[in-house]
């Protein structure tokens, strides 16, 4: 179920940042302006290629982990990616930011995700099968 309710997060988040659920076409430059104030250390010319980066990953690390593929992986990277995304809030919005939006709860999961010794309904759990 962790893996089910991360992809679903990461899923989630991206499709409306490029329209694909409310059509909204203004969506990916409100999320541009959004990720220079998370981002607040880097230059600007550097933040859309961050939000490109992480959204990517995000739709990436989604798919693959409603997958169930290589998901001891991709989990330990949703973790590393949650986490940055987590101290660049607190970093930009003060501690209390990504706890309002479990950011750090986010990572966790992913964190215990990647810690588990199988991964039921998953490819992984296929191809263990099939060797």
């Amino acid at each position: 179920m962790v893996r089910l309710a991360l992809a679903s997060g990461f899923l989630s988040a991206a499709s409306g940042r490029i329209s694909f659920i409310n059509g909204n076409p203004d969506c990916w430059q409100n999320f541009l302006v959004y990720a220079g104030k998370v981002n607040s250390f880097a230059p600007a010319s550097l933040v859309p290629a961050l939000a490109l980066v992480s959204t990517t990953l995000e739709i990436v690390f989604g798919i693959l982990l409603l997958l169930g593929y290589k998901t001891k992986w991709v989990a330990t990277g949703a973790s590393v990616l949650t986490l940055l995304f987590a101290l660049a809030m607190a970093y930009s919005f003060g501690i209390k930011e990504p706890f309002d939006y479990s950011v750090f709860a986010f990572s966790s999961a992913a964190f215990l995700l990647a810690a588990m010794p199988q991964y039921r309904w998953s490819i992984d759990e296929l191809l263990i099968k099939n060797k």
